[in-house]
């Protein structure tokens, strides 16, 4: 498993390399430093993490607590006798603004936050809360007085909530608002279709089709919401909740479905090309992104034959077809 500590050190540092980019020049030998640091394990991933918060966040300009946080970080650049090349004082293209959004923004409660697909990331609000982002996902972070709002886009994410009893921590995903104050549940939002899984606590689920206005969940229950059609079923939720340890379970599902699951962490997609083996159970503990276990294990347990196709991606079919 990723070690968290490297993960936060390894942002840390690509925060610092950002900025010395930023600056008006930059001699060759830190050119040569950089592509150094860059080829040690995570620090590429960290580095495209920074550079991607840093280009989301450049609309966010005119925002005024933004504004006067750049207007300070200047002021005390000043005093501190640092010059244009330490601090750029433009806008938000320089060092300060990177520092800023990378930093002081983001703790205080406002960001976005993305993943590629394949990727997974730990992020720590400012509230002492703590998400764990699922691949090719992204949340929009606004912090209140009144609330703590999250903003799930698309994709999936695990939230372990710090306790709050005068500002309530939401997620908006789709039609589907839920509301906890300390608790830990996961969202998970295609479109939108949303369901949520309570591990631990209690939370509060609303929807516009909601004739009591919100649904109260216990731990181990799903709430699933698609269009009008709202259910609630008992699930394991050690299972639905596996990918925060980099696995996924699947206990007599379709082969369909869990292809759907494997895929999701693929750029090289697997293919059911056998209409007949869509609805074939499998059981099995995988590791995300790991296609050749899965296909291995399909091909070897329900008598499949893995087809390697030329765009990268892997079809199954019954042997003998």
């Amino acid at each position: 498993m990723t070690n968290p500590n490297r993960v936060e050190k390894a942002e840390e540092e690509a925060v610092a390399w950002h900025a010395r980019f930023g600056a008006t020049s930059i001699d060759s030998s830190a050119i040569e430093e950089f592509f150094e640091w860059r080829s040690k394990p995570g620090n590429a991933d960290a580095y495209r993490r920074v550079d991607r918060v840093w280009r989301e966040s450049q609309d966010l300009g005119s925002d005024p607590a933004i504004a006067q946080a750049l207007d300070g970080a200047r002021h005390r650049a000043r005093r501190s006798g640092l010059g244009r090349r330490s601090v750029l004082i433009g806008g938000l293209a320089g060092a300060t603004a990177l520092l800023l959004i990378a930093g002081a923004w983001l703790w205080s409660g406002r960001g976005a936050f993305a993943t590629d697909v394949g990727e997974q990331r730990v992020i720590r609000l400012a509230d002492g809360s703590k998400v764990n982002l699922d691949t090719d996902s992204r949340i929009r972070v606004r912090f209140t007085n009144g609330e703590r709002r999250i903003d799930l886009d698309h994709g999936q994410a695990l939230f372990d909530v710090a306790a709050a009893p005068d500002r309530p921590f939401v997620v908006y995903a789709g039609d589907a608002r839920v509301t906890a104050v300390g608790t830990v549940f996961d969202v998970r939002r295609a479109g939108e279709a949303v369901s949520v899984t309570l591990v631990s606590g209690v939370i509060d689920v609303a929807t516009p089709e909601m004739e009591t206005g919100q649904r109260r969940m216990k731990a181990g229950q799903q709430i699933r919401v698609s269009g009008r059609a709202i259910s609630t079923q008992a699930v394991d939720a050690a299972a639905e909740t596996s990918w925060t340890s980099g696995r996924l379970v699947f206990s007599d599902i379709p082969l369909e479905q869990a292809v759907s699951e494997m895929n999701r962490y693929l750029t090289d997609k697997i293919e059911l090309d056998d209409p007949g083996i869509r609805t074939v159970s499998i059981n099995g503990v995988f590791l995300v992104g790991d296609r050749d276990a899965f296909v291995s294990a399909a091909s070897d347990g329900l008598g499949l034959k893995p087809v390697p196709k030329a765009d990268g991606s892997v079809g199954l079919i019954r042997r003998g077809k």
